[in-house]
């Protein structure tokens, strides 16, 4: 594989696009199971979002595990350890996210029959652990810039 460069304007507008799903999530009010079950339009926005932050932040990872460690991870879950190992966020918290991908995977493939409990208990991790996602690569970015002298 040929190395690439890391190019914080990709970084920078995936991250504004969390911040935007966030946002929608915080917009959607408390989500219960029973509303999950009644409600089918909020039911498809929480799922389509916890997805999207995934797939999103699934994106970055793999910018960063290819321009720093010049590899691309094997799977979602582990582009948050390729991110850990990158210096971008630390080892607990990629330990801590990571999970994510999974019930990404759930939501998507169908493996199983939707759990409205378990998707409703994941609506304000997400907004807790992708805040700080953001936070954190959005730190390691500037960080980045201000070693390398803005490039």
């Amino acid at each position: 594989m040929t190395p690439r460069r890391l190019d914080p304007t990709t970084i920078l507008v995936r991250l504004r696009l969390i911040e935007d799903l966030l946002t929608d999530l915080r917009e959607i009010g408390e989500v219960s199971p029973n509303r999950l079950r009644r409600e089918r339009f909020t039911r498809h926005v929480v799922e389509r979002v916890l997805t999207q932050l995934v797939d999103i932040a699934n994106a970055i990872n793999t910018h960063v595990a290819a321009a720093e460690l010049d590899r691309a991870p094997h799977s979602n879950r582990a582009s948050f350890d390729d991110l850990a190992k990158a210096g971008v966020v630390d080892h607990e918290f990629a330990d801590l996210i990571a999970p994510s991908a999974s019930m990404r995977n759930i939501l998507i493939h169908e493996y199983l029959d939707i759990d409205f409990d378990r998707v409703a208990a994941a609506v304000p991790v997400a907004i807790e652990q992708y805040g700080r996602y953001v936070e954190q690569v959005a730190r390691w970015l500037l960080e980045r810039q201000k070693v390398s002298g803005g490039t």
